[in-house]
C-alpha cells in the first residue's frame, strides 16, 4: 500500500507548483490531488519495499541453490564419462 504521507507530500508539492491564481484554491487543489493520485495509484501493480525484499531473499537463495545443483550435475556428468 502507498505510504498516505508520500501522497500528501507530493499533492501539497504539486498544488504550490501551480501559477498564483490557481493558488487560492491550494486546499482544493491539493485534496483533489491527493484523490487523483491515490486512486491512479492504486490501480497500479506495486508491492511494498518489504514484500520485494522478501522476493529479492527467496530468488537469491533460489540462485544459489541452482547454482549448486548445476555444478552437481557436471560433476555427475565427469563421473559417469570417466
Amino acid at each position: 500500500m502507498i505510504d498516505a504521507k508520500f501522497l500528501d507530500e507530493l499533492a501539497e508539492r504539486l498544488s504550490s507548483s501551480m501559477p498564483g491564481t490557481i493558488q487560492t484554491l491550494q486546499d482544493d487543489v491539493t485534496k483533489n490531488l491527493r484523490a487523483g493520485l491515490e486512486s491512479a495509484l492504486a490501480r497500479l501493480d506495486l508491492v511494498t519495499r518489504e514484500e520485494f525484499e522478501v522476493q529479492r531473499a527467496v530468488l537469491t537463495r533460489t540462485r544459489e541453490k541452482l547454482e549448486r545443483l548445476e555444478a552437481q550435475v557436471k560433476e555427475l556428468e565427469r563421473n559417469m564419462s570417466a
